[in-house]
């Protein structure tokens, strides 16, 4: 379906004279382009912190931010890049200084320095619909739920938004290395999980 979108000229032409109109003012085109990724931004906040009212509150907040910013968005810049990049500090703006999972820390030592990261083919989704493959959604979900934020995240940009790995570094705000590393480790934590809810345990 996002490639169908990607595809199709006249859905991209839409896109962009919305955004021209939303920075004229025009509250018709606000509306258009929140029901045009109102699933797909709420589900990516919902994974990142993981309880309905705080997503549907960043949700809100991301629009507005969206509105305070628009005029001086740069229209040569990836419009959902630029949105998932808004959503994503607020986000952890919303986190800072509370206590336990950082949004934007953890589970990241030896990232940039791990030669193994680079084996992962940017392109090929192959590693995660292996693991769809052989369990179900609501499974897979439960254990995604369990997985640090920075990796939940990595994993809903790269598989649920199709966005290659220049466009989820653009959205969280860190090199391309940091990327690789992160949708490794977070596969790794991901089969973990999935195989310790296996019957007999986690495999050897």
């Amino acid at each position: 379906m996002i490639l169908a979108a990607a595809m199709n000229p006249d859905a991209f032409s839409g896109a962009q004279d919305a955004i021209a109109r939303m920075r004229r003012g025009d509250p018709d085109a606000l509306a258009a382009m929140i029901s045009r990724y109102q699933h797909r931004l709420y589900r990516y906040l919902l994974r990142l912190v993981r309880e309905p009212a705080a997503a549907d509150d960043l949700f809100q907040q991301t629009w507005l931010r969206v509105m305070e910013k628009i005029g001086r968005y740069d229209a040569r810049r990836n419009f959902e890049s630029w949105l998932f990049s808004v959503a994503h500090n607020l986000a952890i703006d919303a986190w800072r200084g509370k206590r336990g999972e950082s949004l934007d820390h953890g589970a990241d030592a030896g990232d940039s320095s791990e030669p193994a990261c680079e084996r992962l083919r940017a392109g090929d989704p192959d590693a995660l619909e292996r693991l769809l493959d052989f369990e179900r959604g609501a499974m897979l979900a439960a254990c995604m739920h369990e997985l640090p934020a920075i990796h939940r995240e990595v994993l809903t940009l790269r598989f649920e938004e199709e966005m290659k790995l220049e466009e989820i570094a653009e959205v969280a705000g860190i090199p391309l290395s940091t990327v690789k590393s992160r949708l490794k480790r977070a596969l790794e934590g991901l089969r973990a999980a999935m195989e310790a809810r296996l019957p007999g345990g986690p495999r050897t």
